[in-house]
């Protein structure tokens, strides 16, 4: 087993931290060339002190920089040669500790991809296979998170978030959801989120339950009409074609509470891949039952209700 996402980690080893019994460790340095670069700069101007971040732009402080490096007091230091390395990779986010500098990476046996943390601006996305899992272009993961949850708001009740990735819409959809429930395929996704700062919430925050196991046989285990809000944001089909299924909608359907919502990422509308997708998703979302299947551009998805008698959508 590996102290850091740089090689294999075992699904019982992922299995066992996502139900909530691993040891609570202090959180490592994690840096990109987005924070390297300038403290190498501010270096090379002879500057002692930075206001700087050691968690992927989450927050700032103040680093003190000396002959051997950055210090984060109270947080740890980083030497020179390391940020000279990190500042030279543009597509990788390292973490840093006791056992030295690492790369936040690592091949999946369950699914025999290759996954990592790749860096941008603001919340960093994850790889898979080399596909991120997030919008990135004119925008970031997080902003991207947050279109997503005001298409079903207000987000309250109990939530079921379908493809948990690093935990952004469970951590956000948790801010005002009495209960957010979210699945993860892969246990390596799991860990590489462990180690993404802004991933914090997703095991800190107790109104979140995270599982392992696809989500297309999870579904069968929860409860029938427990949901008040789905957010189903599955891989593009290619990774993930079961999660666009008529059958894998029947079964949302039965999770959705009469009156509930659910919110279904599929693409860029305005490709020709993401009409085409488009039209088939919704065709399918009303097969399987739901109503009022409206398309909602802003977050590349549509939006759609379970109907109930006497209910009026607000």
């Amino acid at each position: 087993m590996m102290n850091r996402c740089t090689g294999q980690i075992s699904s019982e080893e992922a299995t066992n931290k996502s139900n909530g019994n691993e040891p609570r460790v202090a959180h490592p340095l994690v840096l990109s060339h987005f924070q390297a670069k300038p403290l190498l700069d501010a270096r090379k101007r002879g500057l002692e002190r930075l206001r700087s971040s050691s968690d992927l732009g989450l927050s700032e402080s103040e680093a003190v920089l000396d002959e051997n490096g950055a210090e984060f007091p109270g947080l740890g230091r980083v030497g020179w040669n390391d940020l000279e390395k990190i500042a030279e990779s543009g597509t990788s986010c390292f973490a840093l500790g006791d056992g030295g500098m690492e790369k936040i990476q690592a091949f999946s046996e369950a699914t025999g991809r290759p996954v990592s943390l790749y860096p941008t601006p603001g919340a960093p996305t994850v790889l898979v296979a080399g596909r991120s899992m997030h919008r990135i272009k004119g925008t970031d993961p997080w902003a991207d998170t947050i279109q997503k949850i005001k298409a079903v708001e207000p987000v309250t009740g109990r939530v079921l978030d379908t493809t948990t990735g690093l935990g952004y819409t469970a951590i956000l959809a948790a801010k005002t959801a009495q209960r957010v429930d979210t699945v993860e395929l892969d246990p390596v996704v799991s860990e590489i989120a462990r180690l993404n700062p802004w991933s914090r919430g997703l095991f800190e925050n107790p109104k979140i339950v995270r599982r392992i196991g696809d989500s297309f046989e999870v579904a069968d285990d929860l409860p029938e009409a427990a949901f008040s809000r789905i957010i189903h944001d599955p891989p593009e089909f290619a990774l993930a074609g079961g999660l666009y299924s008529l059958k894998f909608y029947r079964k949302l359907f039965r999770l959705l509470a009469p009156g509930g919502r659910i919110f279904h990422y599929i693409g860029n509308p305005e490709s020709a891949s993401g009409a085409r997708n488009t039209a088939g998703v919704a065709k399918r979302l009303a097969e399987a039952g739901f109503a009022r299947v409206k398309a909602c551009p802003a977050a590349f998805g549509l939006t759609a209700v379970k109907g109930a008698r006497g209910f009026k959508e607000k």
